[in-house]
Parts: C-alpha cells; sequence; structure tokens
C-alpha cells in the first residue's frame, strides 16, 4: 500500500508482526475459493483496517520459511479510501515510511525488492 505525501514523497505502509517481531508489507494466505486479488484486499483489511483499492500487480516474493516451506507471496499495488488502523492479534503498530526510508526499517531484502518495483510505478503515475 502507498500513499503520495503533499511534498510528492512516495510512503509505503509497513507491518510490526509482534509474533515474528518482525516489520514487513502486508501479506496472508489464500481462503477456499478465493482469488489471489481478493486474498490481498481481506489480508490488509484484516491487518491493517483499512479498505483499499488495488492497482498493478507487483513483483512477487519466494523464499524458504524458517520451518524450511517454500513460500510465494503475490503482491499489488494498492491504495488506501477507508479505514483505520486499531492494533490486532497479528499486527501490534503500523508505520508509513518513506521508500528513501524503507531499507532502514524492514526485516527482510525481499520486501525491498517489492517496495523498489512500487517506487518505479509510483513515479511514473
Amino acid at each position: 500500500m502507498w500513499q503520495r505525501t503533499a511534498k510528492g514523497c512516495v510512503q509505503v505502509l509497513v507491518v510490526h508482526r509482534p509474533r515474528y517481531d518482525d516489520w514487513s508489507l502486508p501479506k496472508g494466505k489464500l481462503d477456499e475459493r478465493e482469488t489471489h486479488r481478493q486474498a490481498a484486499l481481506r489480508e490488509v483489511r484484516e491487518e491493517t483496517g483499512l479498505v483499499c483499492e488495488l492497482f498493478e500487480e507487483l513483483e512477487e516474493a519466494r523464499y524458504v520459511d524458517r520451518k524450511g516451506r517454500p513460500k510465494r507471496v503475490r503482491y499489488w499495488a494498492m491504495a488506501a479510501v477507508d479505514g483505520c488502523f486499531e492494533p490486532n492479534e497479528e499486527v501490534d503498530e503500523v508505520r508509513w515510511v518513506s521508500t528513501a526510508r524503507i531499507d532502514q526499517i524492514l526485516t527482510y531484502d525481499r520486501d525491498a525488492a517489492v517496495v523498489a518495483g512500487l517506487h518505479v510505478l509510483a513515479r511514473s503515475s
């Protein structure tokens, strides 16, 4: 999820997950009979309280989790249209971070690669 500040700076919403003590991009798992696009919107709403509009698909991330399972995560550019954050079981804090400072907060390099693609997209719009 991204926004542009009044000064034109591109910011990305990152979430803190207390279970893992990490800062990452919102993500989750597909529910039965749910499309990837539907899951992306639902997961962001569940984790951040924000209702979003979905735009272009971004670079996906592939990795092996700490239990040795292969993971594939698909991301989309999206913008908040309604809602507000309240801490919940999965996410206890969110922050809007400029793309210039994103590497200083994200726990995983794979998330930074996704943000790089979003930054290029945001600059062209």
